[in-house]
């Protein structure tokens, strides 16, 4: 077994259990791309177990703290189980969940979404990739199903000196699959929909919105960064007459509209824009229009905190022309998916909107993923989606 000896003072994240230690805090060793290493503290104390990156800023990714473990089939069949046990006992009004959520499972880099009897799998790590075979011979065993799709093509396995990897692991067939989410239909396509498909995370959230569009009578919708319409469907669920989807990719909107015709609404009544959401904003300002119920759910601005201060004035404008364009007694359902983004900063953020626009309104609500997609205490880094619902005076 290969060592990794860290510098003086670097050993407190491990000794806290927080799962990565960056280049910077590595003293000596090497390993080969995903390989199993001991780490240790300067004077030999045992650290943790953890997958070796060469290429990545993050180094190591810990496996487990207990010196007596083994990183081997065993202990990935052991992790996998138990995700999806937990997922077992959560309240999921869908077919489709996440099954493991990398760090927040203990295994790191590792995601697999249920998407009915398909299983979409990202590998963005060198140590689960290390393991694919593996891991993939548990998840058939642990999970039931007979199909695994693969989409390890997210622009984070560079970092890790990977390259983009698609298709079937196992089984084959159609990519195309249709979900049930609480009393809607929804479709993606395995291999072609953004992430592993779909953006599970986002499914409580929608209920939240078909909600509050019902308790607060909102008539006229605009949905942002609409993708496939999933807030679309919800708005038309709490009663909405009218919605307007706008989103920059014309496959996304036409499901869009295709989800609204699914789930028995009236297609008439749903206006789908393939523009930039900025100057639709703009635009609709200037065109006097108003809504009574917003939904901001743009991309990640701020992959990093180092991307912050920009992500935060685009966040801002977007914020600002929202809450201009709302109604008094409309709601914002506002959204960031930026790690380098935090809670309280995106409160601030919408605070500093609010003063732009000349406007105030009550938080009514804080949002955040669905609990399928979790964060532990001591990885704090997992909180990446977070939102606010306002209430516009």
């Amino acid at each position: 077994m290969k060592v990794i000896t860290l510098r003086d003072g670097k050993e407190r994240s491990l000794e806290r259990r927080h799962p990565w230690v960056f280049e910077s805090s590595v003293a000596s060793g090497k390993a080969d791309a995903g390989e199993t290493v001991r780490v240790q503290a300067r004077d030999g104390r045992f650290l943790a177990w953890a997958a070796y990156s060469p290429a990545s800023q993050i180094r190591l990714r810990a496996w487990s703290f207990d010196e007596h473990e083994r990183i081997d089939s065993t202990f990935l069949a052991r992790r996998i189980e138990q995700a999806i046990a937990v997922r077992a006992r959560l309240p999921i009004a869908s077919d489709a969940l996440r099954l493991i959520h990398g760090e927040a499972d203990g295994l790191p880099g590792l995601i697999v979404d249920r998407y009915g009897d398909v299983l979409s799998v990202q590998f963005l790590a060198a140590g689960v990739e290390r393991f694919k075979a593996t891991i993939v011979e548990s998840l058939l065993k642990a999970s039931g199903v007979k199909r695994i799709y693969e989409r390890s093509d997210a622009s984070s396995r560079a970092l890790e000196g990977l390259q983009e990897a698609t298709g079937w692991l196992k089984g084959t067939g159609d990519t195309e699959l249709t979900i049930r989410e609480h009393d809607w239909q929804l479709t993606l396509d395995v291999a072609e929909g953004h992430k592993t498909g779909f953006y599970l995370d986002q499914r409580d959230n929608r209920k939240a919105f078909a909600d509050a569009v019902r308790q607060y009578g909102c008539q006229r919708v605009l949905n942002c960064y609409c993708y496939t319409g999933g807030f679309s469907v919800a708005a038309f669920a709490g009663g909405a007459r009218e919605v307007t989807s706008v989103d920059s990719s014309a496959p996304a909107l036409a499901r869009a509209q295709a989800h609204v015709r699914l789930n028995g609404f009236d297609a008439a009544a749903h206006t789908t824009l393939d523009a930039d959401v900025n100057q639709t904003l703009r635009n609709a300002l200037d065109e006097g229009r108003r809504y009574d119920a917003i939904v901001l759910d743009p991309p990640k601005f701020a992959p990093s905190i180092s991307h912050a201060e920009r992500a935060a004035r685009a966040y801002k404008d977007i914020n600002r022309l929202a809450l201009k364009l709302l109604e008094p007694g409309g709601i914002l359902f506002t959204f960031s998916c930026s790690g380098g983004i935090g809670a309280e900063l995106f409160h601030k953020i919408v605070a500093g909107a609010a003063i732009d626009a000349g406007v105030d309104g009550l938080v009514v609500g804080r949002l955040g993923a669905a609990p399928d997609h979790p964060m532990t205490l001591l990885f704090p880094e997992g909180e990446y989606l977070k939102g606010l619902v306002v209430l516009k005076r």
